[in-house]
């Protein structure tokens, strides 16, 4: 009897119909926000308010770019040199083994970051008050003379008047460094404070010196968390160099619009030429930002965690491959 052969043919499985999710919500805030941007633009246009032609007309005047270029521009470059370079020494002093340096630069950054800017810009305006005469030579000199039996001994080199030294622009300019180096020390600590101590441990073994870790070792793995937030602050200090209306610094981009508008009566078309120039300034600082960060961030985060894998895939493969 011969046996007969059964074969079984499987079906073959229907495809799958994908059917994708529904967002109405997400469709909705887009018609809403659609909606408010054509109301905006509306707004714009039509709104005598704005006066288009008299804003464009002033805000390119010789006086405007005088005071963006040497108020805005140039007190935003000085302030935050000194103050990164200040906030450096006040980070090193933080985290200092000495407790008096410690304890020192921990009261700079209470105080600094505890008044308000516009607050440390009016009190650096009037700070002529306490003295008439900066004068360099012996300190106490004559309380010296009066402990010793000598009156009016003055030991004193050279001085100049308060009015001369501290102008304005220094007033304001000594305001904004001063604050922003008590920010700066505490984005340089955490920088410092974020490379790994093996690096330090390794460099000492080498002999390094305190002077040497620092420049060669810390601060350059230090940059890729210090550059984000100096950023950030520069832009922040470049808005701020608006609170130089109070000192006041009468060569300021803001101050300068607001006199053609206080004088002219137009003080809204001015207010809107200030917001366009702060955009246009910091939109170049976002460029440069962005590429200094791809610049120190080289061989950190996905893409070189990527980067490693596929060595190590390589390296494996081609150790099968000797096998």
């Amino acid at each position: 009897m011969a046996s007969e052969e059964v074969t079984t043919v499987r079906a073959r499985p229907e495809p799958i119909k994908a059917v994708p999710v529904r967002h109405p919500g997400r469709w909705i805030l887009v018609a809403v926000l659609a909606v408010l941007a054509a109301m905006f633009v509306h707004v714009l246009v039509t709104n005598k308010a704005f006066n288009w032609s008299f804003m464009v007309d002033k805000m390119f005047r010789p006086p405007i770019i005088e005071g963006l270029l040497r108020g805005t521009v140039l007190m935003t470059v000085l302030a935050m040199l000194i103050g990164v370079v200040l906030g450096v020494l006040v980070a090193i002093m933080r985290l200092s083994d000495n407790p008096i340096l410690r304890g020192v630069g921990w009261l700079y950054t209470w105080f600094f970051r505890a008044v308000p800017r516009l607050v440390l810009l009016a009190v650096f305006g009037n700070i002529g008050i306490l003295w008439s005469r900066i004068e360099f030579g012996v300190p106490f000199d004559t309380q010296l003379g009066q402990l010793f039996g000598i009156d009016n001994l003055q030991l004193r080199l050279f001085g100049f008047s308060s009015r001369d030294i501290i102008t304005g622009f220094m007033a304001g300019l000594l305001g904004l460094a001063l604050s922003e180096a008590a920010y700066m020390a505490e984005i340089v600590r955490a920088g410092i404070q974020s490379v790994d101590g093996g690096q330090t441990e390794a460099a000492q073994a080498l002999g390094m010196s305190r002077g040497q870790l620092l420049r060669r070792v810390v601060l350059p793995q230090a940059m890729r968390v210090i550059i984000p937030p100096t950023g950030n602050e520069t832009i922040a200090m470049l808005k701020d160099t608006s609170l130089l209306l109070y000192v006041p610094v009468t060569v300021e981009l803001f101050f300068q619009l607001d006199a053609v508008g206080k004088r002219t009566f137009q003080i809204f078309p001015m207010y809107v030429a200030a917001c366009l120039w702060y955009l246009f300034l910091t939109s170049i600082l976002l460029v440069g930002q962005h590429y200094l960060e791809r610049h120190f961030g080289k061989g950190y985060g996905p893409t070189a965690q990527a980067r490693d894998r596929l060595r190590t895939m390589a390296a494996q493969q081609g150790g099968g491959g000797a096998q």
